[in-house]
């Protein structure tokens, strides 16, 4: 499979600025996370025309507008169809699905596993809000338990899902989690999911002002960021904490579940170190509820095969058999049937 090609042309933001007129909010999480993809992309060293960003249908599939490359503005939850098949057919295009929380686990639900579990070499991004924006305010897959919404007047009954958890029971093989107003780690996240050859999938905590606003304030507030959240390195001690509080760290219990602790010169050998190729570390860390943090970085990443790898070798190989098909010659040849009359008639 031939690989992304990179240009020695240096690109700035401004050039993946295109000219239409944004239509979100104002005050929208979207923007800070436009802001971030456009300034990624400009310092990957790829050609605009060597990009492809696919959307379903939500305010965050508005986002193929707003980018100078190609782009294409599907349906509702059948953007992983279509960049499968953009991928397949064009290998050398570094493709981006832009979806949201109530687009890829709802109606697209089926769609959004089967990628995962495929490992197309592509980029997911999902913008998790808890709330269905576009159509006004309704209850969304993510939404909390007993949240009050135009469709729930009464508090949602459904149990919530889990984005990256379902991310790994579907065997993604890149599996990260990030704030839209996380500058620099949503950065660092967004160019590691480029880096990984198969499936990224990255979750971005996406502040809705207007029908959901401060779902995410805990672990945005800078009063209780630093005990709210829990930033990995992969290798590093798993440690987090206010500045002016005690430090924390995590480590398993008895039960095998992850405790957090306070650490100490005495005990901080029983600190974990976080390891992303730990499937089973990767799950406790994705399902950690308050008064818990919440982990963002790079939770999981293993290597798989990729699924349009495959496809393209078994492709190749069939094309150079001696015995390759050749449409042409099988409309023009002489191997005819006759059709004969159904004499019961």
């Amino acid at each position: 499979m031939a690989p992304i090609t990179e240009d020695p042309t240096e690109y700035t933001k401004k050039d993946f600025m295109s000219d239409q007129t944004i239509r979100w909010c104002p005050g929208c999480g979207d923007y800070s996370i436009l802001s971030q993809v456009q300034t990624v992309f400009a310092g990957l060293g790829i050609p605009r025309e060597k990009f492809a960003i696919i959307s379903g249908i939500g305010c965050s599939s508005r986002f193929p507008y707003y980018m100078n490359t190609y782009g294409f503005h599907t349906i509702h939850g059948r953007a992983p169809a279509f960049a499968t098949g953009l991928k397949l057919a064009n290998p050398e295009l570094s493709v981006w699905v832009i979806t949201g929380d109530g687009d890829a686990l709802s109606i697209g639900g089926n769609h959004f596993i089967h990628l995962l579990r495929r490992n197309v070499n592509l980029q997911i991004l999902l913008f998790n809000n808890r709330i269905y924006g576009l159509t006004k305010g309704q209850y969304s897959p993510t939404s909390e338990a007993g949240k009050k919404t135009k469709s729930t007047p009464m508090g949602s009954v459904d149990h919530p899902f889990e984005p990256c958890a379902v991310a790994l029971g579907a065997e993604a093989t890149f599996v990260g989690r990030t704030v839209d107003i996380f500058v620099k780690e949503q950065r660092d996240l967004l160019e590691e999911a480029h880096k990984h050859t198969g499936t990224s999938f990255v979750e971005i905590f996406q502040n809705c002002n207007i029908f959901n606003d401060n779902a995410f304030t805990a672990v945005t507030d800078r009063k209780t960021r630093g005990s709210a959240t829990l930033m990995l390195q992969h290798g590093e001690p798993m440690i987090y904490g206010d500045k002016d509080g005690p430090e924390m760290g995590l480590r398993l219990n008895a039960d095998l579940e992850l405790e957090p602790f306070e650490v100490t010169d005495e005990n901080r050998d029983q600190v974990l170190k976080h390891n992303e190729k730990s499937l089973v570390l990767a799950t406790l860390l994705v399902r950690m509820r308050p008064p818990m943090p919440v982990a963002f970085g790079v939770i999981y990443r293993v290597d798989r095969p990729t699924y349009d790898a495959g496809v393209l070798a078994q492709v190749e190989k069939a094309q150079s058999a001696p015995n390759a098909g050749d449409l042409a010659r099988l409309l023009k040849g002489r191997n005819t049937w006759t059709v004969a009359p159904n004499k019961g008639a």
